[in-house]
């Protein structure tokens, strides 16, 4: 790792939220592609994703899903349900942030998506009764989506479409729809 990242990774951990956020901006810049450094990290974002206030947990979560393509040791399936707890976190935001970027572990491998989307499936069921389920499930969904818009997977829009029946609301219904709208069946389509 370089200098100037080595630098911006220590830099999470900061109270100056200014200075955080730009070192998170680089971090997830330079990890869009494989870095070399990933298990160097990858203890302390765990420790970070814990112990850390909001902000950090939330720049915790989306750096090791950012790093999921870099895991040449396999952590991520070991320790992806801390990464699943994160989005249950006290904070909806550090939630929310969490949930939003378990697309990119999902893409990493074809073990992560099947691990991501068994553990989202269940989420998406216990998420119901939430303060913020629907929103939950909306992001769930575009996860589901973001997966499949990555690295097709033909199982994904037939489970989209099932677990969006589970919703009862007519009105949720159908904005979950417009998400995978293009690849949802036709009503009233002709065998």
């Amino acid at each position: 790792m370089d200098k100037a990242t080595r630098a911006h990774v220590a830099n999470l951990n900061s109270d100056d939220a200014d200075s955080r956020y730009a070192s998170f901006r680089h971090v997830m810049e330079v990890t869009q592609a494989k870095v070399d450094w990933a298990a160097e990290v990858w203890d302390g974002l765990l420790v970070l994703l814990k112990e850390g206030d909001n902000h950090q947990r939330a720049i915790a979560a989306q750096v090791l899903a950012n790093l999921a393509k870099s895991d040449t040791e396999g952590r991520m399936l070991k320790d992806l349900d801390r990464l699943i707890a994160a989005t249950k976190d006290e904070k909806f935001v550090t939630a929310r942030h969490s949930l939003q970027c378990l697309w990119r572990v999902a893409t990493a491998s074809d073990a992560l998506r099947k691990a991501v989307v068994d553990r989202l499936k269940k989420r998406f069921k216990e998420c119901a009764t939430e303060k913020n389920g629907t929103l939950i499930r909306y992001d769930i969904l575009e996860v589901l989506r973001k997966t499949h818009d990555a690295t097709p997977d033909p199982a994904l829009p037939p489970l989209a479409i099932s677990l969006i029946e589970l919703e009862e609301d007519p009105k949720y219904q159908k904005k979950y729809s417009g998400l995978w709208k293009d690849l949802m069946p036709k009503r009233g389509a002709k065998a």
